[in-house]
């Protein structure tokens, strides 16, 4: 599997040839190969791709993310079989344990919960009324206290009134910064050979990434402090090169320095060893400083 995104913001013809991806522009022509290259991002509506491209970085374990006209990830590809999917493997997904799962929500929604009020805190913002909700969490969060600290969150964090649904460029900026992350957290179920849509507490019958939805939970307040230090009047080129940028960013997971990137790596590996009954404990311990930001991408177009 690559370590590059290639982030392609312009009009563009991506090709493939001789182990390369060739992004040719109205300017110049790029080419990359595809070895390097962990997730292409085509961030606008201008670019044509390849019947080839497509297939070789598929063929590569690569992720394609398709955007819409205003340039929000809208649709993405998946592998049909990647190499390692087998029969068995996916008979012991059909078949993992229920105590397991909820287990394994229980500390999934716990770090989600616990990182939502680091971050306030590193706003400088109180966090009474959160602390109280979060120390009535229960096994697999019966009384789902991951919405209701949800609910109080996200007007703390932004201003008084701010809801999820509102149309408004924060709320874009985070659903473009989630929407990296779930492609992340699925080319690493994936790349394991896991079906991202059984979940293990997302049932939908509507979302092709109920696993990737459970899983990428605890980091997504990462992308909710970043957003919150920007001024952001629109969802910009420069707002989107700084959420991909983000997934370089520097953090300790499990008491270990290393990127975002390699932490979402490691902790779907954990899940997934822990559901397979391949170990019996996952440890989920996520710590970032104060200021959250980047400098340059591996790549942009």
């Amino acid at each position: 599997m690559g370590w590059r995104t290639i982030v392609i913001t312009q009009h563009a013809k991506i090709s493939y040839s001789g182990r390369r991806i060739i992004v040719q522009t109205n300017s110049k022509i790029n080419e990359i190969p595809i070895d390097d290259i962990e997730v292409l991002l085509i961030s606008t509506t201008q670019a044509v791709i390849t019947a080839r491209a497509v297939a070789e970085l598929a063929n590569n374990s690569a992720k394609v993310i398709f955007s819409d006209k205003v340039g929000q990830p809208i649709t993405e590809t998946n592998n049909y079989l990647p190499n390692n999917r087998s029969y068995l493997l996916l008979e012991k997904q059909f078949n993992w344990d229920n105590n397991r799962k909820e287990m394994l929500w229980t500390w999934i929604a716990t770090e989600k919960m616990k990182m939502q009020i680091e971050v306030l805190q590193k706003k400088k913002i109180d966090t009474e009324e959160l602390n109280y909700e979060f120390a009535k969490i229960e096994i697999n969060d019966l009384t789902n206290r991951e919405a209701v600290i949800a609910r109080k969150y996200f007007p703390l964090l932004f201003e008084d009134g701010f809801g999820r649904r509102d149309f408004n460029p924060y709320n874009a900026a985070l659903n473009y910064g989630y929407s990296i992350l779930l492609s992340f957290v699925d080319l690493n179920i994936s790349a394991a050979g896991y079906l991202t849509q059984l979940g293990i507490h997302h049932h939908s019958d509507e979302n092709q990434f109920n696993l990737g939805s459970d899983l990428m939970e605890p980091f997504r307040p990462i992308v909710d402090l970043w957003v919150s230090q920007q001024d952001i009047k629109e969802l910009t080129p420069d707002i989107k090169y700084g959420l991909v940028d983000l997934f370089n960013l520097e953090i300790r997971f499990n008491g270990k320095n290393t990127i975002l990137r390699n932490a979402i790596k490691s902790h779907v590996q954990n899940c997934l060893k822990y559901l397979s009954e391949e170990t019996d404990e996952v440890k989920i311990d996520l710590e970032v400083g104060n200021e959250v930001s980047g400098n340059a991408i591996n790549r942009n177009v």
